[in-house]
């Protein structure tokens, strides 16, 4: 605020700038403490009001603003209590000011109009459209609260400045360091709970005495403690003679790990007179406070964006490979045929019309179509379109893969296979089967305009190497540690089973089965009396009333929906309807044929193995349907896999199998309505078209019966591309039922049960972890019926906050990092904490409370990076990594979680990072904005459920807040001490944004999915 020439007239702002000025006046002259209200109004009326010349505004009008922002409180008695946290920014906002109308006119050339607002005096940033980026780029280093504040109380996010306008040296005034300084940042690094301190230097190396009136540090100063010998502000201001230094000495000290960031801002001015403007120079401080263990896993390299390499011969020829031998023994003849659907060249030009950086006239027709609602009538050619969209961006991320100057030796047992080494493949990253084939060339002819590409057929797959069959003319003229160019091809047999299936869905008319408008029967049949098998479901009426209204077809020709929360018995409710429907048939309809199907092989395998150990069930009737790539090792029982045919298969009462082998038996000719009834379990993790793979062609819409198991509030698929996420592919058939149609809607009374039943009695996890989500997105409806010798199991661990309340978060104040190549994030001082809590739970046995095992713990990390450097930590933590069965414990995803349970569930967030929550949002990818990973991720624990993760960034999020929030109430919040959070409002204020930190982009056809999470490539075929 430009004191000297302002109006009679004072804003609520300049009011306020007075006011914090005073505060701060008080803090120098260490009067801080003062709450008299006679005495602070005399200390303000003859030593501050008149203090450079100029005549501030009564005590009265200043104190009453301050009171109105929370920056002062006033009792009855006539006390006045300034808030502690409270400090001037003023003087950042001034260099601001000082330097914007210069900036501007050189760099952006803002209208007159503009220009005219631009002063000294005063400065409406909104008006500032020019120089304004919106809620994009926000800068590191000041606090996470304040950037929140920014963003809700004004359309400015970030005030597009360069980093250097701030961080410069100026007049000949240098502000060093005894570290290294590098674009204005000095890291600090301790690993020990105790004070570090760091000399900073002003030095004059002008020809010119200056005054050295005032410097801070802007935020976080319950950590930092600055220090100079001859106490300098602006009432005692240091002349600074030509070459003369001055040291100025920051002190750290923090309990917790984590991550401090400050901001130092030093003022200087030419001379003492109150007109003249002072000057400023920034620094800004990060200290991390973290352990050797974090400091091992930091960053290998710094991180440079890498491009995929998209260059391709003009010319190539493909020189066919050799094939492995069947494992299987296939004696069903494929009758079906199954077409190539070969993907169009116009997908890519599509795409880009999508983005919006292209426009093609002749792809309007395909744009509307996506933007179309989906009907019975566009179902193929919108779908056909979604699943082309997907494959090309398949494409483009499985070339993250490829490889140059790779090596290769003869494999030692067998002289015709070459064995190429593969690190990744063993987590299907990607995802290589026995039969799929890779491309290869000769490093010296890559960049020839015509080269020549061997096709090599996977063999085998042995941890991360697999042995390749290629043809006689490469092998001739092999040596070991020849050099090759290695590229992975995507398997489109699911992607051509998925469109087939959408075109015989209409082709044999299901728009009953697919867009249902109700039930054929006029007067519905009531339930059968049933006697249930699994005697426990008859405690549980809504599982019984599922299993009921399955068995009496009650929604036919509509798909009966189970709609099953996380650890409410679903598959053991679908296992007993299967069960039922094979007796009921036995008596009254003599051919009851029953296809079970689950998206992937783990999932298909638990519903078979449920089936085969049911003593009620012949097992000699049931058959599970491998896929040939199946590793026989895999496999429930035997070694080798037989596809027996047709007529064997169809005697079958209950085949099993995966939803893209089961495209198998369509292509086998098994006759529609063949199978009375076809179950679909985990439907909610399939697409559209996967889940229909085993429907169309097989179910009579007349006359069959589907049934969807799964839950629409948890994640659904895993999509790449972004324009079919955008259009609906994502979106589960399961999930479409429940949010678009209204057999399926719940009403005043609950849901229809002759269409849907939700089950409603949770049977693993304590009520303390189950409540969040519970009320958050299944009503409140839950009840929690957990066995309590495992559910209550860590009630009295020693660790926890607060006893009897097993969950826990941990606030830590880290930082997102990223190395190398790698755009996926990580957090070292999460994973301090998370090795913390590793060796407690590990060693608890010694403290009265039951030894657990690795097995029984999951650690659940949003990105890739996160989980590698999760797993490092655990290898070279010197206790952990020999702690027996360690091998079993599982990091991954939460999209390697659904599904599964443990014990003790640690959660790792990453985010500490304003700006990538943006990215976050986006692209649906972490943990922030995103309420079904969320809800996957809490409710896979039955005991104890751990996260960590930075408070302030979380609690933006309404899910996350409200997390938060509970853990606090609960006094389950332990860590970093959000009760320090400093007041924001004045900071606001004064500073409504300050970018000085430009996050690095580098254009990539790489979906943001394969960047950051680098999800598995499936494999379930």
């Amino acid at each position: 605020m430009n004191r000297k020439n302002r109006k009679n007239q004072l804003s609520k702002d300049d009011l306020r700038a007075v006011g914090c000025d005073f505060i701060e006046f008080l803090a120098e002259s260490k009067r801080r403490s003062i709450t008299d209200r006679t005495i602070l109004k005399n200390i303000y009326n003859e030593e501050f009001r008149h203090r450079d010349g100029v005549r501030d505004p009564n005590f009265s009008s200043v104190l009453f603003v301050l009171r109105n922002c929370s920056n002062a409180r006033i009792t009855r008695s006539g006390h006045v209590y300034f808030n502690t946290n409270v400090r001037t920014f003023l003087l950042i906002t001034t260099a601001i000011l000082l330097w914007m109308p210069i900036y501007l006119n050189d760099r952006y050339k803002p209208s007159s109009e503009i220009t005219q607002n631009v002063k000294y005096k005063e400065c409406h940033l909104h008006t500032l459209q020019s120089a304004v980026i919106y809620n994009v780029v926000l800068f590191f280093e000041f606090p996470f609260d304040i950037l929140q504040h920014l963003s809700m109380r004004s359309s400015v996010a970030a005030l597009y400045l360069p980093r250097s306008v701030f961080i410069s040296d100026k007049s000949g005034v240098r502000v060093s360091s005894e570290l290294q300084i590098e674009d204005g940042m000095i890291q600090l690094f301790v690993e020990k709970a105790e004070i570090c301190e760091l000399k900073l230097f002003v030095e004059n190396t002008g020809q010119d005495a200056v005054y050295f009136t005032y410097y801070t540090a802007l935020h976080w100063l319950q950590y930092f403690t600055l220090e100079d010998s001859r106490r300098v502000t602006r009432n005692n201001p240091l002349r600074l003679e030509p070459c003369e230094k001055y040291e100025v000495t920051l002190r750290f000290k923090a309990e917790q790990i984590g991550v401090y960031p400050a901001t130092l801002a030093f003022e200087f001015k030419e001379n003492t007179q109150p007109a003249t403007r002072p000057f400023h120079i920034v620094r800004f401080i990060q200290a991390e406070y973290r352990s050797e263990l974090a400091a091992l896993l930091g960053p290998e390299a710094p991180f440079r964006p890498k491009r995929l390499e998209t260059y391709e011969p003009a010319r190539c020829n493909i020189e066919e490979g050799v094939p492995p031998e069947s494992f299987a023994r296939n004696l069903l003849k494929f009758v079906v045929p199954l077409d190539n659907y070969t993907h169009p060249s116009y997908i890519s030009d599509l795409a880009e019309v999508l983005k919006g950086s292209r426009s093609f006239p002749k792809l309007q027709e395909q744009k509307s179509l996506l933007e179309s609602d989906l009907g019975f009538h566009n179902y193929l050619e919108r779908f056909d379109l979604l699943l082309y969209l997907e494959e090309d961006q398949m494409r483009l991320d499985i070339k993250r893969y490829n490889k140059d100057d790779v090596s290769m030796v003869k494999d030692c047992e067998n002289k015709r296979l070459l064995l190429l080494e593969l690190p990744g493949v063993s987590e299907n990253r990607p995802s290589v089967l026995r039969g799929d084939h890779l491309l290869l060339t000769k490093s010296e002819e890559v960049q020839l305009s015509t080269v020549t590409k061997y096709k090599g057929y996977v063999h085998r797959v042995e941890l991360d190497q697999v042995k390749l069959g290629f043809s006689r003319r490469l092998l001739d003229g092999f040596i070991d540690n020849m050099k090759f160019r290695v590229e992975f091809t995507v398997n489109r047999l699911p992607l051509k089973l998925q469109h087939r299936a959408v075109h015989m869905a209409v082709q044999h008319e299901l728009r009953d089965v697919l867009f249902p408008v109700g039930s054929r029967s006029v007067t519905p049949e009531s339930p059968p009396a049933l006697r249930l098998f699994d005697q426990k479901l008859d405690k549980n009426p809504e599982q019984k009333n599922a299993v009921c209204n399955i068995v009496a077809g009650t929604s036919k020709p509509a798909p009966y929906l189970v709609f099953g929360p996380p650890g409410t018995g679903k598959t053991v409710t679908i296992v007993e309807a299967i069960k039922q429907v094979k007796l009921t048939h036995l008596h009254n309809i003599p051919d009851a044929y029953i296809l079970a199907c689950a998206p992937s092989n783990s999932a298909a395998d638990q519903l078979c193995e449920k089936l085969i150990t049911s003593e009620h069930v012949d097992a000699r009737k049931i058959y599970r349907v491998y896929a040939s790539s199946r590793n026989p090792k895999d496999i429930l029982k035997g070694n080798t896999i037989i596809f027996p045919c047709k007529e064997d298969l169809m005697s079958y009462k209950i085949l099993v199998s995966t939803l893209v082998t089961a495209g198998r038996l369509v292509s086998g000719g098994f006759p529609i309505g063949h199978f009375s009834h076809i179950f679909v379990d985990e439907a909610g993790h399939a697409v559209e078209p996967e889940a229909i793979i085993s429907v169309a062609g097989l179910l009579n819409a007349e006359t069959g019966q589907l049934v969807l198991a799964g839950d629409p509030k948890q994640l659904g698929p895993i999509l790449r591309s972004p324009f079919a996420i955008r259009y609906g592919l994502g979106l589960s058939l399961l999930e479409r039922l429940m949010t678009q149609n209204e057999l399926y809607q719940k009403g005043t009374t609950g849901y229809d049960n002759r269409y849907v039943t939700k089950l409603l009695r949770n049977y693993r996890s304590h009520p303390s972890i189950l409540k969040i989500p519970n009320e958050m997105f299944y009503d409140g409806e839950l009840v929690a019926c957990a066995d309590e010798m495992i559910s209550h199991q860590y009630c009295k661990w020693e660790h926890l906050p607060k006893s009897e309340f097993p969950v826990i978060f941990h606030g830590v104040i880290g930082k997102d990092e990223r190395e190398s190549n790698s755009p996926s994030f990580f957090n070292t001082s999460e994973i301090d904490i998370i090795i913390d809590y590793m060796k407690k739970l590990l060693t608890q046995a010694k403290k009265g409370i039951a030894k657990i095992s690795p097995k029984e713990i999951g650690i659940i990390a949003p990105y890739r990076k996160q989980v590698e450097k999760i797993r490092k930590a655990i290898k070279l933590h010197r206790e952990l990594k020999s702690f027996l069965g360690i091998e079993e414990l599982k990091v991954g995803s939460v999209e390697e979680f659904q599904g599964q349970e443990r014990k003790v569930i640690i959660v790792s967030t990453v985010r500490s990072d304003k700006k990538h929550i943006i990215l976050d949002e986006t692209f649906n990818i972490g943990f922030l904005k995103n309420e079904k990973r969320f809800n996957v991720a809490v409710t896979r624990a039955k005991s104890l459920l751990i996260m960590v993760g930075n408070p302030i960034i979380l609690r933006t999020d309404a899910t996350w807040g409200r997390f938060i929030n509970y853990c606090i109430e609960e006094e389950g919040y332990t860590g970093y001490d959000i009760s320090n959070l400093e007041e924001t409002d004045a900071v606001v204020e004064r500073l409504l944004a300050l970018n000085i930190r430009e996050e690095i982009i580098v254009e990539t056809e790489e979906s943001v999915v394969q960047q950051y999470l680098n999800p598995e490539w499936r494999h379930d075929h």
